[in-house]
């Protein structure tokens, strides 16, 4: 049937955690009771801090200045939202725990606790290893690369769903890109009232834009040489949706 699909391959939680940071655009931080949010005001540092920049008069700003050193005394939250619209957008959420350093005019936040959210279930990251560990290299450029595929390339897609199992495909309205990653593509299938994830791995790890456009081009061979499935119910219109 040419189906490939592998539930296991994918980026390590480490990698997984430090990838949601990197990618997020906002954060919201609890601190000392207050909890603030913050759009475009972080950036994570080569070995794993979170280096916020908040204004003088904030909440947050006077509570890392009171907290005794060495106390958790902040928790960041990232939630990593799929690029492209479907049911449960929420992929993934990262919570780090750990204290917050003035370095200049922004905050510092090294982290003693890590706890990365998936569907799948709840996991720990050591602090050593979160920091040790190196986004996926296609991280930033996830949301642009999806959302082309899903709005240019819905043939594209379509012939996809061939090397998932016919069983996984009963009943489905739509089929989506969900995620990417350097270790394969996941796909969105979505029915009446609920939804299921399918991944399908590249043959080796894509390291760039470059790579990942000559994985997705051997996905797609793939996909011509196999036995299309029973075609999908189709949906109205995206913008009935």
């Amino acid at each position: 049937m040419g189906d490939i699909q592998d539930r296991s391959a994918g980026p390590g939680a480490a990698r997984r955690a430090r990838s949601v940071a990197a990618a997020a655009w906002s954060c919201a931080v609890t601190a000392d009771g207050a909890r603030e949010e913050y759009v475009g005001a972080h950036r994570v540092t080569a070995d794993g801090g979170v280096l916020l920049h908040v204004p003088e008069d904030s909440a947050l700003a006077a509570a890392a200045l009171c907290a005794p050193r060495g106390e958790p005394t902040a928790v960041v939250e990232f939630a990593d939202a799929a690029p492209v619209p479907v049911r449960r957008r929420i992929r993934s959420r990262l919570r780090l725990a750990g204290w917050f350093t003035p370095v200049g005019d922004s905050l510092l936040l090294r982290p003693t606790r890590a706890v990365l959210w998936q569907p799948s279930g709840s996991v720990s990251v050591d602090p050593d290893e979160f920091a040790a560990a190196r986004p996926d290299p296609l991280a930033g450029a996830e949301a642009r690369l999806l959302t082309h595929r899903a709005d240019a390339h819905p043939d594209a897609v379509e012939r996809l769903t061939r090397l998932v199992r016919p069983e996984s495909l009963h009943a489905a309205t739509r089929v989506v890109p969900l995620a990417v990653d350097r270790h394969g593509l996941t796909l969105r299938v979505e029915r009446a009232r609920t939804q299921a994830d399918v991944r399908l791995p590249f043959h080796t790890p894509a390291d760039d834009v470059a790579q990942l456009a000559e994985r997705m081009h051997a996905l797609l061979a793939r996909a011509s040489a196999a036995v299309r499935p029973r075609a999908l119910q189709r949906q109205r219109a995206d913008g009935d949706r």
